[in-house]
């Protein structure tokens, strides 16, 4: 058993750390309080290959695994979750699902671009009514000749309106439940297609979040994603990666947290001697160092699981259910330990708060987190 990373993920790490403290940490509370897309850093990412880690090098990417991932989105979630938001989700998905799924004319078409930087990828499932029940969509695509139309509106959309490449669930038979949803690509400027405004959030502002409507666009038959009626199931079989990734990115704000107020904890004096001399400070260090430790264990050991083929659906939740939880955790107590400094937005730890609650919520909530564990586990006590 070796829980060492291998050089070369290690190089990778060093590599992604001195470009996001360099890069990303200076501009990152400036994009907190002027939210706006960062274009600028995501293309020095993108030449770095941070936005295509696991699409093979002929297509522009890194050729790595999950694992390699996990490493890179905590490394920039460190200095900045939203722009691990937005690696996560091009990284993820649209890559994903296009790389397994795709038509060579398709790979072509697209990979390339979204693995180098040049594009960024969208996932679009989630709608108004139909969160955790993805399969309850309402958005239409009806067979036309030559193609689909489709109708309807998504939410949430993680880089709505800047992403260029839009992967979009949608039914193609509303009596079929799951198996009557497919999926399709959808270009930026296609006709019939607009977007919301920014939505107002609590953190991450710079991983701009739209709705998106669907009125009559026109989706020719060449950019529906595999076959009619595999929509969904394409979708929940990568689920786990998305997950192991929501994991890391968690990890990385928990460790910024952690390290904010260690520092802090040093430095700063009350009666006579820094406030880490005392058990009610020392101890939530203690704590928060653990419960990071174990959320990396259970992170990295999916990954490296999902690398090397395995089914990992219940390592995933629980990496994600704990990752996530710890995050808040963990950012609460350094608001704490920070005392009403850290309530102030001159430090960044109140950002971090806000920054990691929303890892308990994407992806699948804690709650749904939870159930596919019991579900996991039951299938093997069932065996």
């Amino acid at each position: 058993m070796d829980f060492a990373l291998p050089d070369d993920l290690l190089a990778l790490q060093r590599a992604v750390r001195t470009f996001a403290q360099r890069e990303i940490a200076p501009v990152a509370a400036e994009l907190d309080r002027h939210p706006r897309f960062p274009w600028p850093t995501l293309r020095k990412l993108g030449d770095l290959g941070a936005l295509g880690v696991m699409t093979p090098e002929v297509h522009g990417g890194l050729g790595l695994g999950q694992l390699a991932l996990a490493v890179l989105l905590e490394e920039i979630a460190a200095t900045d979750a939203a722009h691990a938001t937005i690696a996560a989700v091009t990284n993820g998905l649209p890559q994903a699902l296009l790389l397994e799924h795709g038509s060579e004319a398709q790979h072509e078409r697209w990979l390339g671009k979204l693995a180098t930087g040049a594009w960024i990828g969208a996932f679009c499932l989630t709608e108004p009514h139909a969160g955790s029940d993805a399969a309850a969509l309402r958005t239409r695509a009806t067979k036309v000749d030559g193609g689909y139309v489709l109708e309807g509106t998504k939410a949430w959309i993680t880089s709505g309106g800047e992403a260029q490449l839009y992967l979009v669930l949608a039914k193609t038979d509303p009596a079929a439940g799951a198996r009557g949803v497919s999926a399709f690509l959808v270009e930026r400027g296609t006709d019939g297609v607009s977007f919301g405004p920014p939505e107002r959030k609590l953190g991450q502002h710079a991983a701009i979040t739209t709705g998106m409507r669907f009125d009559g666009a026109f989706v020719p038959d060449g950019q529906r994603l595999g076959a009619e009626g595999q929509g969904f199931v394409m979708a929940m079989g990568s689920l786990d990666g998305g997950r192991i990734g929501i994991a890391a990115q968690a990890i990385g704000i928990a460790r910024a947290a952690f390290e904010a107020a260690v520092r802090y904890a040093g430095e700063r004096t009350a009666f006579g001697q820094p406030i880490r001399e005392y058990q009610g400070v020392s101890f939530k260090i203690a704590d928060m160092a653990t419960r990071i430790e174990a959320a990396r264990l259970l992170t990295h050991r999916a990954a490296w699981l999902k690398d090397r083929g395995y089914r990992v659906t219940g390592e995933a939740s629980m990496a994600k259910l704990f990752a996530s939880e710890t995050a808040v955790a963990v950012t609460d107590a350094a608001v704490q330990v920070f005392g009403g400094y850290g309530y102030s937005a001159e430090y960044p730890v109140e950002r971090y708060l806000r920054d990691a609650r929303v890892t308990t919520l994407y992806e699948g909530t804690s709650e749904i987190q939870r159930i596919v564990i019991e579900r996991q586990v039951r299938r093997e006590f069932e065996r």
